[in-house]
């Protein structure tokens, strides 16, 4: 019996790490072009963001290859976030505060500031970037130059995640590793079906006129997993998006605890992987290809498996270790926390589970002080 878990092991195992040597050959880093013409218009929208907005705002408007504007959306902080950035663009006439107005019904928060930024934006480009995000001086450009030789309508990418604390360690690496190691993006780019786009809402350049034609953030005004809903609505018009790898053009870190990242991820788990149907299929994935390794080398260990299955296991673990080691080496995370996969997997599996049955998450979800229902939109 213990023989048969170890073959399953190794084949769950196998399926990301081949998903992930072809998708790290496919996701590059997108390169400028001189002197571009066009204006990229970079939209942050800011709820209590006193903490990092004046390092964005320096950042952005720091871009080199096209022309920026940079327009920071005041959702309603009660910090200093807007007089910070005040202050800044008293010095940059590129700069701009957009105060966004009361958050009408039906919608959540960072769409309506996202929507209310667009409105006010004169770029052919639209680049939404979260507030807690640095730009690299190439990066808008980059990306403007990447939409423009592929013809994708939006281009998007991960961050290199900044992680201190460990559980940001134990959380965080998750965003890469499911994205690099599950999604085929050969198929991605090959196809339109609106299934396989994916975005990470943190990093997300959009064509103008497309955002306009297929309503934008309009059109997922009472979702909250922008990097899902965003490319569908724009592959149900028959737009293709893309992906680029992403650590050479922003970092950011999201979260400064466990506890952050446990809300944070919680926040979008309805409209990911916590819901009925989708849940079971990723906890047999996750937990063959990157636990059971563990577990049963650990079985064979004190003589509780064969052998010959725990050199299976051992090889499985091998395998599973080596995915995420080369997906980490790739998007320049912390090494350290290869070791931490195992329990990695675990920690968002719990998380998940977590939203989807604990009653008083399964009808609201909370961030930055408001509450939005499940599934509204």
């Amino acid at each position: 019996m213990t023989f048969v878990l170890a073959l399953v092991a190794l084949a769950f195992a196998l399926l990301p790490a081949i998903l992930a040597c072809a998708n790290l050959i496919a996701l590059r880093t997108p390169e400028p072009e001189s002197a571009q013409d066009g204006l990229v218009s970079i939209l942050i929208p800011a709820r209590d963001e006193e903490g990092t907005i004046v390092g964005t705002v320096r950042a952005a408007l720091a871009s080199t290859g096209i022309a920026v504007e940079v327009l920071v959306g005041d959702d309603h902080s009660t910090d200093a976030t807007a007089g910070l950035v005040r202050a800044l663009a008293e010095t940059d006439p590129r700069l701009r505060l957009v105060p966004v107005p009361a958050l009408p019904e039906g919608w959540t928060g960072k769409n309506h500031a996202c929507a209310a930024l667009a409105a006010e934006a004169r770029g052919g480009h639209l680049l939404f970037i979260d507030a807690d995000v640095t730009l690299t001086p190439g990066a808008a450009a980059g990306l403007v130059a990447h939409a423009r030789a592929t013809g994708a309508a939006l281009v998007s990418a991960v961050p290199r995640q900044i992680m201190r604390s460990l559980g940001e360690r134990l959380t965080v690496p998750m965003i890469n590793f499911l994205l690099v190691g599950y999604l085929p993006v050969p198929m991605m780019r090959a196809s339109l079906r609106p299934a396989l786009g994916a975005a990470c809402g943190q990093l997300v350049l959009i064509d103008r006129s497309v955002y306009g034609e297929t309503g934008g953030h309009g059109a997922i005004r009472g979702r909250l997993h922008d990097g899902v809903f965003l490319p569908r609505i724009l592959r149900h018009a028959g737009h293709r998006t893309d992906l680029v790898a992403g650590h050479a053009l922003a970092n950011c870190r999201m979260y400064r605890s466990f506890a952050e990242s446990w809300a944070g991820f919680s926040k979008n788990a309805h409209e990911g992987m916590a819901t009925p149907r989708a849940l079971p299929v990723w906890t047999l994935l996750l937990l063959a290809g990157h636990v059971l390794p563990l577990v049963l080398v650990l079985a064979a260990a004190f003589g509780l498996a064969t052998p010959t299955a725990g050199l299976v296991a051992l090889a499985a673990l091998v395998v599973s270790l080596a995915t995420r080691a080369a997906i980490t080496l790739i998007t320049h995370e912390p090494a350290a926390t290869v070791l931490l996969h195992p329990f990695g997997v675990v920690v968002a599996l719990a998380i998940q589970w977590n939203v989807l049955l604990d009653p008083k998450r399964a009808g609201a979800a909370v961030w930055k002080g408001r509450s939005y229902p499940v599934g509204r939109a």
